[in-house]
């Protein structure tokens, strides 16, 4: 058979044409659904006074393939939505071979590459919102609740993990340091409507936030290295650590003599798209480097927020890369959601109920870590002089893990390095600590309404 003849030729170009159709079919049907139900759940979630990323996990376990079957992640065509795929068919003519394929090919490569990028832009925009100037004034204080909050959670979780559940250590590492994070938005907003974000428990929470976002990254770029030589080596372990901690402070000396030059430069440009691309353009060479050192490109996106937060631009920078980040990052959580099995928390299958108490473990580690880091605040006094600190306030306010949290969830499942349970543990951790804290925060501070001295409520 002429493998060229023109016959031939037209089918496979009308396959490929039916492909193609049927890939973008399947992309604009789930993304759609995507965005329409994290919206509606985000909304739910906002007027519950809850975090807006609980509706995107949401989104991602409802649409996943063990409820809806519409955002399946797993290999081959069982538990894909059936209805979805006729659909598909239906509006490309395609058969449904072609249709499955079509349906993998968009999951596996554009929602993949989302999901990464969606990482990438929200660890940028933690490092533009985390303050080096408030990061220095509020010491030693912030940071021996940083510190301490780190340790114990990691300690504890690991050691529980290892010999309490026998899971092998460089999982137990990984799970350990998950419950290390805290999320300095969902703190930030509840200390501020009860009228504590000025107050000394609020800059010592605020300030260890920051903190524990820094030390979060470097232990994820620990983890994940230890995941990819498979052996935990002291040397290298020290040497990856000063690696990170010379790449911090390369981005502190960006900070104070690259800004002032990029500010200037930025302002010659009448391109208004100038500010955003250049940013990420240097966000890329950041994570570049970070690469090049044998980091994680993740720790070079958080240190090209931190440099950049410090531009004049700062405020008009966020503004323009929010749209930006809102599509990838929900892109990033449901993709989190969809990826966990919840067969594997079904309380009436003998077989899980090892992970249920993983999972309850892991939660009673992560609360009491973060309470007991709140008693190891040294000093008295109020931020004007009088009374004393509400430590059992400060250790609550860093409980929620938040974004960081469901962060080391995805990687763990994506690299392979937790099972099924340990992944839906943890993201279960995330849930309950991001839940309760607002709860147990109007618990232990009396509520009131911060004000200016115009009387009118702060914004943060």
């Amino acid at each position: 058979m002429n493998l060229s003849s023109p016959l031939l030729l037209a089918t496979e170009t009308v396959t490929d044409e039916t492909y193609a159709k049927a890939v973008i079919t399947a992309l604009l049907l789930t993304a759609g659904m995507i965005f329409v139900l994290s919206t509606l759940l985000g909304e739910l979630c906002s007027r519950l006074n809850l975090p807006t990323v609980l509706g995107d996990l949401t989104t991602g376990i409802l649409l996943g393939g063990s409820l809806l079957g519409v955002f399946v992640l797993t290999d081959g065509s069982e538990g894909i939505n059936t209805t979805l795929l006729r659909v598909i068919g239906w509006l490309t003519n395609a058969p449904p071979e072609t249709v499955v394929n079509a349906y993998r090919f968009q999951m596996r490569d554009f929602f993949s590459n989302s999901a990464s990028i969606g990482l990438l832009s929200l660890l940028f925009v933690t490092g533009i919102e985390s303050d080096l100037k408030e990061l220095i004034k509020v010491g030693s204080q912030a940071a021996t609740v940083a510190l301490t909050g780190v340790l114990l959670p990691l300690m504890g979780g690991t050691i529980a993990l290892v010999y309490g559940f026998h899971v092998p250590i460089i999982p137990a590492i990984f799970a350990g340091a998950a419950l290390t994070a805290t999320s300095i938005g969902i703190t930030a907003k509840v200390l501020q409507e009860m009228g504590k974000l000025q107050s000394k428990e609020g800059q010592i929470i605020l300030g260890a936030a920051i903190l524990d976002d820094i030390l979060g990254i470097v232990i994820l770029a620990l983890a994940l290295s230890l995941i990819e030589t498979g052996s935990i080596e002291l040397t290298a372990i020290i040497v990856l650590v000063v690696k990170a901690a010379a790449f911090i402070l390369l981005a502190f000396i960006l900070n104070r003599y690259f800004c002032p030059l990029f500010s200037s430069r930025i302002e010659s440009f009448n391109n208004p798209a100038a500010l955003m691309l250049f940013a990420l353009a240097f966000l890329n060479l950041l994570a570049l480097v970070a690469i090049g050192l044998g980091l994680e490109a993740l720790l070079g996106a958080f240190a090209a927020g931190l440099v950049l937060g410090g531009t004049r631009q700062k405020e008009r920078l966020l503004q323009l890369i929010q749209p930006f980040v809102f599509v990838y990052t929900t892109v990033f959580f449901v993709t989190i959601g969809a990826s966990v099995n919840l067969d594997v928390l079904n309380p009436l299958d003998p077989k899980n109920w090892s992970g249920l108490v993983i999972a309850a473990g892991l939660i009673a580690i992560a609360i009491t870590g973060k309470i007991a880091a709140g008693f190891t605040v040294f000093g008295n006094g109020a931020i004007n002089g009088n009374g004393a600190i509400n430590r059992l306030a400060v250790g609550t306010g860093m409980i929620p893990r938040g974004e960081v949290g469901l962060v080391f969830a995805g990687l763990g499942a994506s690299t392979g390095a937790l099972s099924d349970s340990l992944d839906a543990a943890i993201i279960i951790m995330v849930v309950i600590t991001t839940v309760v804290a607002p709860l147990l925060l109007r618990w232990v501070f009396p509520s009131e309404p911060e004000t200016s001295s115009s009387g009118a409520a702060k914004p943060i």
